[in-house]
């Protein structure tokens, strides 16, 4: 299918783009302050290791006591909620970029967890949770025997 493409400033721009990136800037513009934040949210990072894995989750302004970390089989669910910041009398924002409001994030794992063994430590906005491999699913070694 042909599309036009129009020339500005020395370059190409492909006008369907960019009626795509305006689109998501206005929806951004006009999502409004009061939504509670995105499923993307927390953020993570997840590490494998033989016997274990270790995710990270970004939560700054969030107290730890509001968050609730959740395994059950192969499904970690974080959730909880980050409080607006108060403002004093006679202030308004300017400028609002930080979400607030209740989250859940889930994440399948890569394997059975032994949620008992679940370990959670949260420092400087960062939640690290090591969340150990069930025994009945670490893969076990089978010795052939020959007749």
């Amino acid at each position: 299918m042909f599309r036009p493409v129009l020339w500005r400033f020395g370059g190409a721009v492909d006008p369907l783009r960019e009626m795509q990136r305006l689109r998501q800037e206005m929806n951004q513009v006009f999502s409004g302050l009061d939504h509670p934040l995105n499923e993307e949210f927390p953020p993570v990072n997840a590490w494998l290791g033989e016997g274990d894995i270790i995710i990270t989750a970004e939560l700054p302004g969030v107290d730890p006591g509001k968050v609730d970390i959740s395994v059950v089989g192969d499904t970690l669910t974080i959730s909880g909620s980050r409080e607006t910041e108060p403002l004093k009398e006679g202030e308004s924002y300017h400028r609002q970029e930080r979400g607030h409001g209740r989250f859940t994030r889930s994440l399948q794992l890569p394997f059975h967890v032994e949620a008992g063994k679940v370990e959670a430590k949260y420092d400087r906005g960062i939640l690290r949770m090591t969340l150990p491999r069930a025994e009945a699913d670490k893969p076990r070694k089978i010795s052939v025997k020959s007749e």
